[in-house]
């Protein structure tokens, strides 16, 4: 008996599919322990709320950190996620031989409406056995921030975050690493900014 197995890609055979022109950014493919996952359109409050954040996040850290929009990072277990916003150590030119790696990482945001159950699954889970410290989700439908901090692995193998704290769009959190930075959260979520 023949069984179905799916071909799974590394991230160097990923990036020859990209090198030969099989994958555009047109095709909006994200490579996820080792499978070609085709993202989600994104939604006019979801693309409002990304330019708003970048732009809150470029104003409160200035030259401290690399604020990523919708870039690639690399992470082992044969991913390479494309988070709605990074925040990185260094400067971008560190950047220009490869994507940042897990511990280059301060935070990843994914800003999240049609996407939600994904990014609160399968992108936690991803991020957390990564060992992303701090992974945040604009949870646009319910008008509020989730923050996911300390990844660990439990006694059946799963990964998530130990901490989750929730922070309504009418307040002010502190960027992790950043003491001194508070991110206005009122300003993600404007009205209309759910689908």
């Amino acid at each position: 008996m023949n069984a179905v197995i799916p071909k799974r890609f590394t991230i160097a055979e990923y990036h020859r599919l990209i090198e030969l022109g099989f994958l555009t950014e047109a095709n909006h493919i994200e490579l996820i322990r080792g499978e070609l996952i085709q993202m989600t359109a994104k939604g006019t409050p979801h693309t409002v709320c990304s330019s708003i954040l970048c732009r809150q996040l470029d104003r409160l850290l200035g030259d401290q950190a690399v604020i990523r929009g919708q870039d690639p990072i690399t992470l082992a277990n044969q991913s390479e996620p494309e988070p709605d916003v990074v925040i990185a150590q260094g400067r971008d030119e560190d950047y220009l031989v490869h994507y940042p790696y897990p511990e280059d990482i301060l935070l990843v945001i994914e800003i999240s409406d049609k996407t939600i159950d994904y990014d609160q699954t399968t992108k936690l889970s991803l991020y957390a056995e990564a060992g992303i410290s701090h992974y945040w989700i604009v949870n646009l439908p319910d008008r509020q921030l989730e923050r996911h901090s300390q990844p660990y692995q439990n006694a059946q193998s799963k990964f998530s975050y130990l901490s989750k704290q929730i922070s309504l769009s009418n307040q002010s959190v502190t960027i992790p690493g950043f003491e001194n930075a508070l991110l206005d959260l009122s300003r993600l979520f404007p009205e209309g900014a759910s689908e």
